[in-house]
């Protein structure tokens, strides 16, 4: 008997298959390419569609005895479908520019602090609703046709199951549901002219939404008693599977997007969190926050595509990965101050017209220091992220490191120093699809309760503590890189 965990992402989709244990058996993954423009940011919605399928349909033919799939995704991108279920038009990405005028009309109408109140969210474009009114005045042809907007993770359980669920923590994502209800807001979608009818509905995370559809199973090869899940949003399944359920420890999510997920007890009062543009999300009793940059591990590869071209074939040549190459040559703080802006600036800023900035370079300076600088900028955003946060009482003591960028040593190392706080490192660094499948494992009777999945599934291998005298060397750099935002921002 296995459980799975679908954890779809922005540059690809992945499958991981568990067994009644917890124990990881296989995975299988299918990337798909973003279209990042000046002015859009987009996906390909039938690439996306079509990864979906094959990952499920390549698992499904290795493990026949899969006896539920628990769905998770990355937020706010919608995919605008027709009564057919669809799609009509490329997704927008979170990043994408458009839908500034919409979300600033909506704040005219119903005021910040009203939008607050309701969803738990500072109001931005990047969220859906602003990005379905912008589809609506400029593309009316198309709005005229649209009969679903289903979120990633909907959407995938659409695939599977023919049935529209959306759990809570993805809903959130849309700017338009009301945290205290756990409706869809009626106020805010007639303020923006949308029928609430269009999405899909809302369930708490960890949800069986339905088992495997007929034309699903044809498609897949699934049995069709398979039941899905839907699991929630990303960073969410991603602390559930780092083992985080108390106040004080937070999941460091290092993928594309760099992303402190704390929890806490109540919605903190005060101006100050949402001043700072944090958000409240539901999480099984309590609540998380995102403190997050839209440049972690993409800033990386930005660096070794543009900048470590030369190292980047010395590494081929040497059979190692480009990374584990250039990380060999590290001998502490840079001083070279980068602004990771370089998709625009999430918290606390939420300011899509910043704009990335190296800052310090000299004739000796190397490709190399460069990178590591990179590096360091990404842990940098972070610390300003966990001070301006514990200014809502939010304390963060420890961080449990998780996604792609946790396999780094290195990297989890300079964030401990940086930050002054211990960093645990994971069995698996997959915590997405792990906290997928330890609620699909609860939903199909697999595990009793998520205490028992997380006793199987969430393993400790390792700790990194910060130096005192190099948290002290960073610490001094930092005071300079608080400034930076704002001595280049009105160059920019």
């Amino acid at each position: 008997m296995k459980i799975a965990g679908l954890d779809i992402g922005t540059t690809g989709c992945k499958i991981t298959v568990f067994d009644e244990n917890g124990a990881k058996t296989g995975s299988e993954y299918r990337a798909y390419p973003a279209s990042r423009l000046k002015s859009t940011h987009e996906l390909d919605a039938f690439a996306l569609r079509d990864s979906i399928l094959e990952v499920v349909k390549a698992a499904a033919e290795r493990f026949p005895d899969i006896k539920g799939i628990g769905v998770t995704s990355f937020g706010e991108s919608f995919i605008a479908a027709g009564s057919d279920g669809n799609t009509l038009r490329p997704l927008m990405l979170y990043t994408d520019p458009r839908g500034a005028e919409e979300c600033a009309e909506l704040v005219n109408k119903l005021g910040r602090e009203k939008i607050a109140s309701i969803t738990g969210l500072n109001p931005h474009s990047m969220y859906s609703l602003p990005k379905l009114m912008w589809i609506a005045r400029n593309e009316p042809e198309v709005f005229a046709k649209i009969k679903h907007v289903f979120l990633v993770e909907d959407y995938a359980v659409f695939l599977l199951t023919g049935k529209r669920a959306i759990d809570y923590s993805l809903a959130t994502r849309t700017m338009a549901f009301d945290l205290k209800t756990l409706k869809w807001s009626g106020e805010i979608f007639g303020a923006a002219g949308i029928d609430s009818s269009l999405f899909s509905v809302p369930v708490p995370s960890g949800t069986a939404a339905g088992t495997v559809s007929k034309e699903a199973a044809e498609k897949t090869g699934l049995s069709r008693d398979v039941l899905v899940v839907a699991v929630a949003h990303d960073q969410v399944a991603a602390a559930v599977g780092a083992g985080v359920t108390e106040p004080g420890i937070a999941a460091e999510g290092a993928g594309t997007v760099e992303c402190i997920t704390p929890v806490y007890k109540e919605i903190p009062s005060g101006t100050s969190f949402q001043n700072n543009n944090y958000n409240v999300v539901p999480y099984f009793g309590s609540y998380v926050a995102y403190a997050f940059s839209y440049t972690g591990g993409a800033l990386l590869e930005w660096c070794v595509d543009n900048v470590c071209r030369a190292e980047k074939e010395e590494a081929r040549a040497a059979g190692m990965s480009v990374h584990e190459y250039l990380q060999r040559g590290y001998k502490g703080p840079t001083g070279i101050l980068v602004l990771p802006h370089f998709a625009g600036a999430a918290t606390p800023y939420m300011d899509s017209g910043s704009r990335g900035v190296i800052a310090g370079l000299d004739m000796s300076t190397s490709a190399c220091d460069i990178y590591f600088a990179c590096m360091e900028a990404v842990a940098y955003e972070m610390r300003l992220n966990i001070e301006k946060i514990s200014e809502s009482g939010i304390k963060i003591e420890r961080l449990v490191a998780t996604g792609g960028g946790a396999k780094s040593a290195l990297w989890t190392k300079i964030k401990s120093d940086v930050t002054g706080l211990p960093i645990d490192v994971l069995e698996t660094t997959e915590a997405g699809t792990v906290g997928s499948a330890m609620l699909t494992g609860v939903a199909t009777g697999v595990f009793k309760s998520l205490e028992e999945a997380r006793s199987k599934m969430v393993v400790k291998t390792s700790e990194f503590v910060p130096d005192p005298e190099t948290h002290e060397r960073y610490g001094e750099i930092f005071e300079r890189y608080k400034k930076l935002y704002g001595a280049v921002r009105p160059l920019v």
